[in-house]
């Protein structure tokens, strides 16, 4: 059975951003049509928490995936993060996936515990919740891409398909 992948990213939200770094990279993983498994893009969600939640519940009720990798954009970061949970009025959600096992030996990506107060949070969280209330067995992470660039992207990508290819293992 091929395992099934939503990947969402989002669009730009200030004036300086000729680009989303979670959509560009996307972007990348969308050229090849060789993987050995199902992906589904969700790209460019706006930048507003109910539209984009809307938008990516109702993917993941059509679409049924394994796993849904939500993205965003953390310019400050320098190394892929993976979200442990969300926030949302004082609740605390928690990624239903072993983090630690996911990223053993890959130095280049980090453990988060602050998924950004902002529509990452607030996307991941919605996700979580509607996964718990609903009772899907689909897993998912937030995974923050800091800015590509020529030093950098080559890694981050190499990263992001190892942690697609262990989710896809672990399924």
């Amino acid at each position: 059975m091929t395992t099934k992948f939503l990947l969402t990213s989002f669009d730009t939200w200030l004036p300086h951003q000729k680009s989303n770094s979670s959509d560009d990279l996307l972007a990348k993983i969308s050229v090849d049509k060789s993987w050995p498994y199902s992906l589904t893009f969700l790209r460019q969600l706006p930048v507003d928490a109910e539209r984009a939640t809307n938008l990516a519940i109702a993917k993941i009720n059509q679409l049924q995936p394994d796993t849904i990798i939500c993205c965003g954009m953390a310019e400050s970061r320098q190394k892929l993060t993976v979200e442990s949970c969300a926030c949302c009025d004082n609740n605390i959600l928690k990624t239903a996936v072993n983090l630690a096992d996911l990223i053993a030996d890959l130095p280049t990506i980090k453990i988060s515990n602050d998924a950004g107060k902002f529509v990452c949070e607030a996307l991941y969280y919605a996700v979580l919740k509607h996964l718990a209330d609903s009772q899907l067995s689909a897993k998912c992470i937030f995974v923050h891409v800091p800015i590509l660039t020529a030093e950098n992207a080559d890694q981050i990508l190499a990263d992001f398909l190892l942690i697609l290819n262990r989710l896809t293992i672990d399924n």
